[in-house]
């Protein structure tokens, strides 16, 4: 079970117990996935758990009865769902919880039914009429009985045949014409007629014993067929009752004795015809279809043995005591096909549960060799159509199920819209496993099954025909190593032929490559190119960026550059995003979370994107590559792009504040003070984002993706591949602290903090240049005489002169002095809580690869008393 379906099933039990408060459901899945373990409850433990269960109910022969009926209809998980319910009743703890809890909400049900408003009966003037009682009284059996009665025949297959005809509309069922269950007589069942019989001439408790042990020998032949007899006559049944008779009370004990014994054979004999012929219908599938056929057999030998007797009652060589030993072996025959009947009835099986039941009743019938030799004929008959499609499944990778019994559903997904969806839809929901339909000798086999078809049926899909050439017919054994084999080298032949489909024809490893050179900024020359071509086009807001423009700019850069000699730069693509790589951040972090709500419900920002903000890059990826780099991983690759380019960009504003900053040095000023602190934090500031992008790039990024290249290599099959992508893109995107929301708000800040800080910078700077172009206009029309030059080089001294005190005078006007040291006190609580948070999280969390970050920014001891100070300080509040 994955994190995430622990998480689903914790959520919903809390809801079902109306939990609230507390840390919710994250607060358990740790502690479950430490816990859990692949325990298989036993016959032993379950029967030890039921008795323990019955012993706590407070009406246990309720409790067994239910139990009971729950096992003869095979209900999957019944056995550890006792076992679990018996450690839960040795818990005080939790029974304590539970009780409390029930107690909290039947009073809450209670308040909430006063509250509503109360059901009354109408108010009628006159009195309610005879016609209108029964009707009602017609209405409220119809209810009650539809509600505990199962339903009719003839509305299961209704049911079943619009369930089928809704899913495959192009192929609907068959129908039997109506005359097949409009005739009785077709049934070979007792007829029920509406008039009760006459009575006999002759009472046959008058007649003498052998004249009435001849009577008894002839009506029993008949019963046993399903005709009734003079003297003994079926009862009607409702539902799936057992067939009951009634055999006339003036019959001699002895004999009475000995026709009761000699009975149920006839309603077994009821019980199995009813069965085939309701389950030979098209709409209850072939394996019941199979199982049909094969009882049908059965029956025959059945009713020749019931012809010889006939044939020695007509020689008069048949007495009531030769009936009895002639038909005890089939006794046992006919009581085992009743039950598995019964029990195929009862759970509505079809397909796979209904070989789980034969195979269950199987194994049950070990100490007892003549019934297990006829359940397994039963089971090997019935599993031929299953095995049939598991064959085209496992070896051709097609499924042809027209009944819905095979253990793997298909639905109907477009393979083009993989690049729309932000999940592994089409890989996961394409064909699924349907639980319930698995038997229970392919329980094991079931995850290796559905991946066998699956690489077959990619392969397929594009365009190549595949068999596998160890196809063999796969047949019912009780020794499971024979089918296991088979399906295990079909499994490896269908790996083995994606992975190389995708690998040599489709290059996956090459694509990969592609995508790191963009997404991952492996390649600094055309980023460089790009960014100098895009930088004035991506300042402007969002809504006024034309994309074709960009685009444009995009494939200059992309010929200008080393990029040039990727066989797939045509791939690349631009995207403008709807929120800043922050928010979109935050908003993933935040799923089924209690924050969800409140970052959905939030007014967007009144700012506008600028295109910097918004932009990323987008990859066109097409079948089957998209089932490896599908939308989910383009989006991981998205946020680790827009994360990096968001630094990059910081980096080249800083960048530009040191060119513009190198003017300052020809001016004499007489306070350097505020100047040195500026550059100062500048110099801190650029420290800081280089040092992070060469984390990210050198520490983070290339190990784990030669990691992933090497796994990659070994890979055995497409899952490995997956599972070794996603891993790559998990990694990358926690140890760059994108997984994290607290260290994610600290980061952003710092960054708007170095922002805001090279916007001041540039402000002061762009002054100093207008003020400048002012003073430094020249008049002159020609070439410089020597006076000239003489003059020009007064004027500019006593411009440097100028400008000079120009800055002193503005940084004392407008406190710029104070300014700097904000952004500087700022800028150093910000890394100092970062810093901070990164020593817990490394320390507490085990997260060792983020302490080189504290590394890199702190190598010369700069923070870290101030940082030893903080520990202290939080490790004081923790004692108090």
């Amino acid at each position: 079970m994955s994190e995430f379906r622990i998480h689903h099933d914790v959520n919903e039990l809390l809801s079902l117990l109306h939990v609230r408060g507390g840390d919710g459901a994250e607060g358990y899945i740790d502690l479950l996935q430490k816990h859990r373990t692949p325990y298989v409850t036993t016959t032993v433990s379950a029967h030890s758990a039921k008795v323990k269960l019955a012993e706590f109910s407070k009406t246990p022969e309720d409790f067994l009865r239910k139990y009971e009926e729950l096992k003869s209809k095979n209900v999957r998980n019944l056995d550890p769902l006792v076992y679990l319910l018996s450690k839960l009743c040795e818990d005080k703890e939790t029974l304590q919880f539970l009780q409390q809890n029930a107690k909290e909400r039947s009073e809450s049900s209670a308040n909430t039914a006063t509250t509503t408003t109360s059901y009354t009966l109408p108010q009628t003037s006159s009195k309610m009429s005879m016609q209108e009682l029964d009707e009602l009284r017609k209405k409220l059996g119809n209810v009650t009985a539809s509600s505990n009665a199962p339903l009719p025949a003839e509305v299961t297959r209704k049911m079943l045949r619009d369930k089928h005809n809704k899913k495959n509309p192009t192929q609907p069922n068959p129908v039997f014409p109506n005359w097949v269950y409009d005739r009785p007589a077709l049934l070979g069942d007792f007829i029920t007629s509406p008039t009760p019989p006459a009575d006999p001439a002759v009472a046959v408790g008058t007649m003498a014993l052998p004249a009435q042990e001849q009577a008894l020998v002839e009506d029993l032949l008949f019963v046993l067929v399903g005709v009734d007899g003079r003297d003994i006559t079926a009862q009607p049944v409702l539902g799936r009752q057992n067939r009951s008779f009634i055999v006339d009370s003036t019959l001699d004990m002895s004999i009475k004795e000995l026709v009761n014994r000699i009975l149920p054979v006839a309603s077994y004999y009821s019980t199995i015809t009813r069965f085939i012929e309701e389950k030979s219908s098209f709409e209850y599938g072939q394996v019941n279809h199979a199982l049909t056929a094969a009882m049908r057999t059965l029956m025959k030998e059945y009713l020749i043995l019931v012809t010889q007797l006939e044939h020695l009652q007509r020689q008069g060589l048949l007495s009531l005591q030769k009936l009895w030993f002639y038909i005890q072996p089939t006794m046992r025959t006919m009581e085992i096909l009743a039950s598995i009947a019964s029990s195929v009835d009862k759970g509505e099986c079809m397909g796979g549960s209904t070989l789980s039941l034969l195979h269950d009743r199987t194994f049950n019938y070990t100490g007892d060799s003549q019934a297990q030799e006829l359940c397994l004929y039963l089971t090997k008959a019935a599993s031929v159509p299953y095995f049939e499609i598991l064959e085209k499944w496992i070896y051709r990778g097609i499924i042809k199920d027209p009944y819905s019994e095979f253990m793997v559903e298909e639905h109907e997904l477009q393979k083009e819209k993989i690049q729309e969806d932000y999940n592994d839809k089409y890989w996961d929901q394409r064909y699924t496993i349907v639980q319930h339909r698995i038997p229970s000798f392919l329980q094991k086999m079931a995850d290796k099954i559905l991946s066998t078809g699956k690489y077959l049926n990619v392969v397929r899909e594009c365009g190549r025909d595949v068999t596998c050439p160890d196809a063999k017919e796969v047949l019912y054994t009780l020794k499971e190593r024979a089918y296991v084999e088979q399906i295990e080298k079909a499994y490896n032949y269908a790996s083995k032929v994606l992975l190389a489909f995708l690998m040599e024809e489709k290059e996956l490893v090459s694509r990969l490559r592609s995508i790191k050179h963009y997404f991952l900024m492996d390649k600094g020359d055309f980023f460089v190119h790009f960014m100098d071509l895009t930088e004035e086009e991506l300042k402007k807001p969002v809504d006024d960026i034309v994309p074709p423009r960009l685009e444009a700019l995009l494939e200059l850069a992309l010929r200008m550059s080393t990029a040039n000699t990727d066989p797939f730069k045509d791939d690349l693509k631009i995207d403008l995003m709807p929120h800043d790589v922050i928010t979109q951040l935050l908003r993933v972090l935040a799923i089924e979370t209690k924050q969800e709500k409140a970052i959905i419900n939030a007014d967007p920002t009144d700012a506008a994107l600028s295109g910097l903000e918004a932009f990323s890059f987008d990859y066109i990826v097409k079948w089957p590559l998209s089932l490896i780099i599908n939308r989910k991983a383009l989006t991981r690759y998205q946020m680790l792009f827009r994360h990096m380019f968001s630094c990059k960009h910081v980096e080249r504003l800083l960048c530009n504040v040191w060119i513009s900053n190198k003017d300052f040095k020809q001016y004499s000023l007489r306070s350097p003070k505020w100047f040195a602190a500026a550059f100062a934090l500048r110099q801190r500031m650029l420290n800081f984002v280089q040092n992070i992008q060469y984390y990210m790039m050198f520490e983070v990024m290339e190990p784990t993706w030669h990691v992933m290249e090497n796994n990659l290599k070994t890979a055995s099959n497409i899952d490995d591949v997956l599972c070794h992508h996603t891993s790559f893109l998990d990694n990358c995107l926690k140890d760059c602290m994108l997984t994290n929301p607290e260290l994610l708000r600290i980061f952003s800040k710092l960054m708007a903090v170095c922002v805001m800080f090279t916007n001041c910078m540039q402000r002061f700077t762009q002054s100093m240049r207008l003020e400048r172009l002012s003073l430094e206009q020249g008049t002159m029309d020609g070439p410089p005489s020597q006076s000239e030059h003489a003059d020009e080089a007064e004027r500019k001294r006593l411009t440097t002169k100028f400008l000079a005190e120009y800055v002193d005078a503005l940084q004392s006007d407008a406190g710029f002095e104070a300014t700097i040291s904000k952004f500087d006190n700022n800028f150093s609580m910000q890394l100092l809580d970062l810093l901070d948070k990164l020593s817990i999280y490394s320390t507490n969390d085990c997260e060792h690869s983020m302490i080189s970050i504290i590394y890199r920014l702190d190598f010369n001891g700069f923070y870290t008393e101030r940082l030893e100070r903080m520990a202290i300080e939080r490790s004081q509040k923790a004692a108090a």
